[in-house]
């Protein structure tokens, strides 16, 4: 990951929508994912593997690992963003590494470039076995900034 920046979030009260923002997801809580720690601009994430996150041949699905990359990226973006904004993504791209095992997955997000319209961020997902711990995938996600106003 490249050298994090230190950024100053526009909302005030970006601490309380971070948490919304991740608690409020049904298909993360379905997931079980848990955030673990985030400041302006950064997000971290963790994912205790169950058999449901498996591919046929007892691999991480590919889905659950671009699932955690997007949504931490997506939180690490939200951080930045004005009181009644929001963020979506709007395009990423991930590299699945090696084949992904283990007791659970961690995922470090960080913004790289933070606009007004557009946030591009960078998520790494580790996979975590006792001590040993692994790269298994690198993504890129583009976050639309989108105000909260329903008629725009």
């Amino acid at each position: 990951m490249s050298e994090e920046q230190v950024f100053t979030p526009r909302n005030p009260e970006y601490e309380i929508e971070t948490r919304r923002v991740f608690d409020q997801a049904p298909f993360i809580r379905l997931l079980g994912a848990e955030l673990c720690a985030f400041r302006p601009g950064h997000c971290e994430t963790r994912l205790v593997l169950r058999e449901d996150h498996q591919q046929q041949d007892g691999f991480v699905h590919a889905g659950v690992q671009a699932t955690l990359a997007d949504h931490t990226a997506g939180i690490a973006g939200a951080t930045l963003v004005g009181e009644g904004e929001r963020v979506l993504t709007a395009e990423f791209k991930i590299n699945l590494l090696r084949a992904a095992s283990g007791e659970y997955l961690e995922c470090i997000a960080q913004v790289l470039r933070p606009g007004r319209r557009l946030i591009v961020t960078e998520s790494e997902v580790f996979a975590v076995e006792g001590s040993k711990r692994s790269l298994v995938a690198k993504a890129t996600v583009t976050l639309a900034v989108v105000s909260d106003n329903k008629e725009s």
